[in-house]
């Protein structure tokens, strides 16, 4: 997002990646879609593997959706931003980061865990709209006015959708008026069918080849003055190997709060239990995870550098970064998730690489 700021000739520091300069810049964000995974299925897109990647990039750690989005729209990473986990401990709550509910419940908690003070730090559309950019958010209509869109995306008008055609129609509508725009569009679809049937199953093939065509679709329509960027917010790996924090005593002994994702944990002791609680950990899990104690997954640069300090009591006292097919769920408080085939979350390049492709607008002729 700062490139694509730059490029729309937004004043702030010079961006890492360089992007021309231009009239509209689309950031089209696909729930879901990893490099690795569109390198090994590049002949169900053939657009997207043939257009110019600036990627591989990071999606840091945790590799899941609202820490990504928040990442995407603050141009910072976790540790900066503070969303670290998509069940996060914060106000000695357990907040579900993507339905900014109680954890296993239905309680919004906009009201007291305050989306702008949960994640303070302003976003780059707040940025472009206060340089005089024209800012839209093109997302699922449920979407509007959520707890993760008021934390991550911020700051610009929002169009709601129902589908492709209206999600490719409103990032092209904002491309095509007027002045200078920064459009943000959002698809879920190919996360929530890697979660169902695992990446690479049939089914997320199909979903891909049709996020292939939605590309080529705007890219083809782009005006000239324009730029199309498409990116992801993780990958996915399939899992093999469930640990249950909710039925194994050995895991359970000694924590107070578990946080995190299946692939991402962040375990909270009680107090004075740190040493047994690593220990545990590490001898029950093996080769099957990274275990490291909280302060040294900071020192070690995790979630970036540095830490916020409204970011770092949500750490873990115990950080765990899953290996291989590896899942650490919670089969009663978190019942659907943990059932998943297809999972991400850690430090793997399957989940935390994602491309960074640019479509220039197709010759007419």
């Amino acid at each position: 997002m700062p490139a694509l700021l730059a490029a729309l000739g937004v004043p702030g520091p010079a961006p890492a990646l360089a992007v021309p300069p231009v009239r509209a810049a689309v950031l089209l964000l696909v729930d879901g879609l990893g490099s690795e995974l569109l390198r090994r299925y590049a002949d169900d897109a053939p657009f997207l593997a043939n257009l110019p990647d600036l990627g591989p990039l990071t999606a840091g750690f945790p590799s899941s959706t609202s820490i990504s989005l928040a990442s995407i729209g603050t141009g910072v990473p976790p540790g900066a931003h503070g969303l670290l986990g998509l069940a996060l401990r914060t106000g000695g709550e357990l907040l579900d980061t993507l339905r900014w509910t109680a954890q296993g419940s239905r309680l919004d908690l906009r009201d007291r865990l305050v989306p702008e003070e949960v994640q303070p730090v302003p976003t780059a559309l707040e940025r472009a709209a206060a340089a005089g950019v024209a800012v839209t958010v093109v997302s699922l209509s449920e979407f509007e006015g959520s707890g993760l869109t008021r934390a991550t995306l911020r700051g610009g008008r929002f169009q709601g959708t129902y589908a492709l055609g209206d999600l490719a129609a409103g990032v092209l509508a904002a491309s095509t008026s007027p002045g200078r725009q920064l459009c943000y569009g959002y698809h879920r679809d190919l996360d929530a069918l890697g979660h169902l049937y695992g990446p690479g199953s049939l089914p997320w093939r199909l979903q891909l080849a049709q996020v292939d065509r939605l590309v080529e679709l705007v890219a083809d329509r782009l005006p000239p003055d324009a730029v199309l960027a498409v990116t992801g917010d993780h990958g996915m790996v399939a899992v093999d190997r469930r640990y249950d924090v909710d039925t194994d005593r050995v895991l359970s002994g000694g924590v107070a709060q578990v946080s995190g994702d299946p692939r991402a944990r962040h375990v909270h002791v009680v107090p004075g239990a740190l040493d047994d609680v690593l220990a545990a950990w590490t001898d029950v899990l093996g080769d099957g995870a990274w275990v490291v104690p909280g302060e040294q997954a900071v020192a070690d640069g995790w979630f970036g550098l540095p830490v916020a300090p409204h970011a770092r009591d949500r750490i873990g006292d115990v950080v765990v970064a899953a290996r291989g097919g590896t899942a650490v769920i919670r089969s009663r408080a978190e019942r659907f998730i943990s059932r998943m085939p297809g999972q991400h979350g850690s430090l793997t390049p399957d989940e935390q690489l994602v491309p960074l492709l640019l479509a220039p607008p197709h010759p007419r002729g």
